[in-house]
């Protein structure tokens, strides 16, 4: 067994609320990411094949899950796998942490069932890997290697199982990676999931052609949540561009008369923010939407 199975396993042991069967399930998901999201999506030639075979393993799976671990949800794969919208020094922020942090049962900010602890050991390990939802499509958009996997014991396990789409990297590689997606217009979140011991472990950097979770979120699965934050247009400033309208990711900007942002369709990322050359759009505080993750205040680590 490798070494970073076994300190899966340690961590499992000791993760609140994680059963035996999220334990295999965090392994197989972890193990094998790509196919696993490949599948989800329907984008693996196996995918139609197999889907009623897979329906039936699954729903033992789920009666299994519920006589091990007693949930109020009804939500499914929603309840198990989601982002949240991050601006982009909020992502700078998640990797450029340098000390390990603990903040469990973040309600306010992350209002999932179960996965909403950000719990950081060795935060400086950073891992990037090829994007599972990019690399499963034909014509992707460029680069690949784009998610970053955040901590341990995620990075090395990450590294051991999948040394051919996975290379360890620093901080300051990872936020030139955030920026530069950033300006291709591209949205980070930070992705938590029941089964990878409840918690935060990467940072996606995704476009809505290519992002099964965005899909997802297009399609009513309450998959990505709100950074907490929306865009403010400035009309005086605006010259009607249309820069933001075709950059923006929730297609939540558009130009009539002068530029509207639907806030219910607004996620609060700030990439139009970026792009705008007028300074005509900025991003302010929504109270009806989950609270910021603004590590530094949550942690009180980052100056």
């Amino acid at each position: 067994m490798k070494r970073s199975t076994r300190e899966f396993i340690k961590e499992a042991r000791s993760a609140k609320e994680y059963s035996f069967f999220d334990l295999i399930h965090g392994y197989f998901y972890m193990r094998w990411t790509h196919f696993y999201i490949s599948m989800g999506k329907g984008d693996h030639p196996l995918s139609k094949k197999l889907s009623g075979f897979l329906g039936k393993v699954v729903s033992f799976l789920e009666k299994f899950q519920k006589r091990d671990v007693k949930t109020n949800s009804d939500n499914g794969f929603a309840d198990e796998y989601h982002g949240k919208v991050l601006p982009l020094e909020t992502a700078r922020q998640l990797v450029s942490i340098n000390q390990e942090i603990r903040l469990e049962n973040l309600e306010q900010v992350i209002p999932f069932d179960r996965a909403r602890n950000i719990i950081l050991k060795n935060p400086d390990h950073i891992t990037v890997i090829d994007c599972p939802c990019r690399k499963g499509i034909d014509h992707p958009c460029q680069p690949i290697d784009v998610c970053l996997i955040v901590g341990e014991p995620f990075t090395s396990f990450v590294l051991e199982h999948s040394p051919g789409t996975s290379r360890a990297i620093s901080s300051a590689e990872a936020q030139q990676i955030l920026e530069q997606e950033a300006q291709r217009g591209h949205v980070s979140h930070a992705f938590f999931k029941d089964a990878v011991l409840n918690r935060f472990y990467a940072i996606c950097n995704c476009c809505a052609c290519c992002c099964g979770a965005m899909k997802a979120h297009r399609n009513g699965i309450p998959m990505i949540i709100s950074s907490g934050f929306i865009s403010e247009v400035n009309e005086e400033k605006c010259i009607g561009c249309g820069i933001c309208v075709d950059i923006c990711q929730f297609h939540a900007l558009s130009l009539e008369e002068h530029l509207i942002c639907d806030t219910s369709l607004c996620m609060g990322c700030g990439v139009c923010v970026s792009h705008c050359a007028q300074e005509a759009l900025s991003l302010v505080r929504d109270e009806s939407k989950p609270a910021p993750l603004e590590i530094g205040k949550l942690a009180n680590i980052i100056n």
